[in-house]
């Protein structure tokens, strides 16, 4: 059963990044960002120089693998500019290098493999039941190091078995297991947000963009905020509405709808989404919000934070 859900998942959700299969129209950008030698010099097995026919050999071998169920690629695109910035695998088999990445070279230092890797991590264990992962880095690449202890990997040991470029290096080899992930996650803490789609006489839909400087920045999300110890999430959103829109809503106008439960990588996110169709004053971006009134067709055309998509897909099925 794991086999076939890890392969029919074609989109893996991170906060600023879609990881997603790769498709043949991802060939200029794998040639223009691995072909770099600097991205190479790293890695055991990226040809250099590397050409559109070694773009479309490994496309195609991703897709035969995911197929077969052996080994799982993923393209890294960023979710708001939505370029190609690298990519990411798991192998689903055992040894000493089961678990890889790549990003260009201008993606570099921006904490974008940290967020890949976290995903990758979460498909591994969560979805595609792997039980252990193994890391195999360049001494001289410790930036990838870096990136591996955050996304929950430890050093292990050395190892000089790996193959192409990398057979004459003593590799530094990095594991972790899903029983310790599985055990981080859990004693995550759990977060109480309420969010609200205020729907106008037109039928659209009012969202907020996450102003510079937040979490997050740049994404579309429901209109909404933290539930206080002294609150109800009904509360707690007239509160929110009134801090951020400058209007006023009664609970009885609040109808609950749906809600969402995301695993973010320090936190667990629970939050109930309300409809609302009436309410007094003009909602006014006070918290140097950009706000726009989408049509329900175009709600899934906005970049969002991976907790709103699932709803949003909900929500045009309703309106």
């Amino acid at each position: 059963m794991a086999a076939f859900q890890a392969a029919n998942i074609h989109v893996l959700e991170a906060p600023r990044l879609i990881l997603r299969r790769l498709v043949d129209t991802d060939v200029p950008a794998l040639v223009e960002l691995a072909g770099a030698w600097e991205v190479a010099r790293y890695t055991a097995l990226i040809p250099h120089p590397y050409t559109p026919t070694d773009a479309q050999a490994f496309i195609a071998g991703a897709m035969e693998d995911r197929a077969n169920n052996s080994r799982h690629v993923f393209a890294i695109q960023r979710r708001i500019e939505g370029d190609l910035i690298g990519c990411i695998e798991v192998n689903m088999g055992t040894g000493g290098e089961t678990f890889g990445y790549w990003l260009g070279v201008p993606f570099w230092g921006q904490g974008y493999g940290t967020e890949a890797a976290q995903a990758m991590v979460r498909f591994a264990f969560d979805r595609a039941d792997k039980t252990e992962l193994a890391a195999a880095v360049h001494p001289d690449n410790t930036a990838s190091a870096r990136v591996l202890e955050k996304a929950g990997f430890s050093y292990s040991h050395t190892s000089n078995n790996l193959p192409g470029r990398c057979s004459s290096i003593e590799a530094r080899i990095f594991t972790q297991s899903a029983q310790d992930w599985f055990a981080r996650e859990a004693a995550k803490p759990k977060l109480l947000v309420v969010a609200v789609a205020l729907i106008d006489v037109d039928g659209r839909v009012l969202m907020a963009k996450r102003p510079i400087g937040k979490s997050m920045a740049g994404l579309w999300e429901f209109p909404g905020g933290k539930v206080h110890d002294d609150e109800t999430p009904e509360s707690a959103l007239v509160r929110e509405l009134k801090e951020e829109l400058d209007i006023d809503i009664s609970e009885s106008c609040l109808a609950a709808f749906t809600f969402a439960s995301h695993a973010y990588e320090s936190f667990h996110l629970m939050m109930p989404l309300y409809l609302c169709r009436t309410w007094k004053g003009t909602p006014t971006p006070v918290e140097g919000q950009e706000l726009a009134w989408v049509q329900p067709m175009r709600l899934n055309q906005l970049p969002m934070p991976p907790a709103d998509i699932p709803m949003v897909a909900l929500l045009m099925d309703y309106l």
